[in-house]
């Protein structure tokens, strides 16, 4: 690749896009975007960097003939005049997984896939590499703690990728983790899901399975011994030239208020996070910065300073009655995580959960959430009234969500002052709160609240 390009985005907005578009500028290459709509951090990260758009919108004007190529967002549509523009007069263009392998192709890639805990997977390894000094490129879905960006590429051996199974565009209906040709992949826990795209198990299963059948000769597969369907997968796969290496969890204990793993000298290791999908997160983590040259003492070591990526499992509010932000749209994520808040902190819990992805939209789908919420004092299920009207979709009534859940004294919110009102009742003032969600609950401040 030239060391100075001319690149047009189309859809600029993205959390993963935005961020390579600042990458690519500062890596001295002219860089045009637009988008149609820009929502916050990439709204002001483009602005500060001068690459925000002077118009919202697509222009058949911001395609000049002189571009070297094009990289294209997931929510472009086919129709799009930029992107037809483009293939009219000939100018290549990338989906951003694929511009990732076509700018690693001499990088070691490791891909962290499964249907859950692959952003803190992928953090723990940058944090481990970055506390040991260790050169590497990235590409992940959240802000990992001590990182000022989703994404870095340069002129580094070593690139981490958080392998999404999502769709790579509506023009590409190929997953993002089947683009970058990994040479070692971890498979964490796999539950169905975007089942919008992947209309029932056995289709979903199917993509994990043809990420795996794509690891080189030599290359290595680390996964969770403890998922069924994953042990199903791999059972399944054969192919000698491939090394496969299993984990589990860590070993824990609770002190003092504290989770404490223990070493490879069966030491107490005091550390930040807790519950069993992070223990789970560590394990596999450290088999991969085993397989990188990281010696277990190093990664001890190292583990005792990480922190959870932005909203994943973060402590918003630390006093009496503490109040947690969790990333999550698959019902084992829910439940496991209600799970590990009700047993470290032994205390009355309420849940509020959003419905957002377009999966939990699907009757099909909403019927896996059954007994999620069984760990949890009392719950709130939010259902935004925007969402709603936008996506077009027929509002569940609160006897279906209680069927949904199997909980019947569950209670059922679909905008902010409702759901402010119902907080602020006495019968919830000496509970822990535990929000979760894969939006933003209509960009209700949770901390000023």
């Amino acid at each position: 690749m030239q060391s100075r390009n001319k690149i047009h985005f189309i859809s600029i907005g993205g959390s993963v896009m935005h961020d390579l578009a600042i990458n690519l500028k500062k890596s001295g290459n002219e860089v045009t975007g637009s988008d149609d709509k820009i929502y916050e951090p990439s709204k002001t990260n483009l602005k500060k960097n001068n690459l925000y758009p002077k118009k919202l919108g697509y222009f058949k004007k911001n395609i000049s003939k002189n571009l070297d190529f094009i990289i294209t967002g997931m929510h472009t549509k086919g129709d799009n005049i930029e992107l037809q523009t483009a293939k009219k007069n000939n100018i290549p263009i990338y989906s951003y997984p694929e511009f990732i392998r076509k700018s690693s192709n001499n990088k070691h890639r490791i891909v962290i896939a499964g249907s859950h805990g692959k952003t803190t997977i992928t953090s723990i390894i940058m944090h481990v590499l970055k506390t040991h000094k260790i050169k590497f490129d990235y590409l992940i879905g959240g802000r990992a703690n001590g990182f000022n960006s989703n994404i870095r590429i340069s002129e580094n051996p070593l690139i981490i990728i958080e392998g999404d199974e999502y769709l790579t565009s509506p023009i590409d209906k190929i997953p993002k983790f089947l683009k970058y040709d990994h040479h070692i992949v971890l498979l964490n826990g796999i539950e169905w899901d975007h089942c919008n795209v992947f209309a029932n198990k056995k289709i979903y299963l199917n993509q994990f399975k043809s990420l795996i059948n794509k690891t080189p000769k030599g290359g290595e597969i680390i996964f969770f011994d403890g998922d069924i369907n994953v042990k199903k997968i791999i059972k399944n796969f054969k192919n000698e030239d491939v090394i496969l290496k299993s984990f589990n969890r860590e070993k824990s204990i609770k002190k003092n208020n504290n989770c404490f793993i223990y070493n490879n000298s069966n030491e107490l290791i005091k550390i930040n996070i807790f519950g069993e999908h992070n223990l789970q997160n560590i394990a596999g983590s450290k088999i991969v910065c085993e397989q990188l040259g990281i010696k277990n003492k190093d990664f001890y070591e190292a583990i005792k300073t990480y922190k959870l990526p932005e909203n994943r499992l973060s402590l918003i509010h630390n006093k009496k009655n503490k109040v947690f932000r969790d990333f999550a749209h698959s019902p084992s994520k829910l439940s496991s995580t209600i799970k590990a808040v009700k047993k470290f902190h032994n205390k009355k819990l309420l849940v509020i959960y959003e419905l957002h992805s377009s999966s939990s939209f699907n009757k099909k789908f909403l019927k896996t959430y059954k007994n999620t919420l069984s760990y949890s004092d009392d719950s709130i299920i939010y259902l935004s009234d925007h969402i709603i009207k936008n996506k077009k979709i027929k509002k569940p009534s609160l006897k279906e969500i209680q069927s949904f859940f199997n909980c019947k004294n569950i209670k059922y919110v679909n905008n902010t002052n409702k759901l402010g009102a119902l907080l602020s009742q006495k019968k919830y003032i000496n509970h822990n709160k535990l929000f979760m969600s894969s939006g933003n609950f209509d960009g209700l401040n949770i901390k000023k609240m």
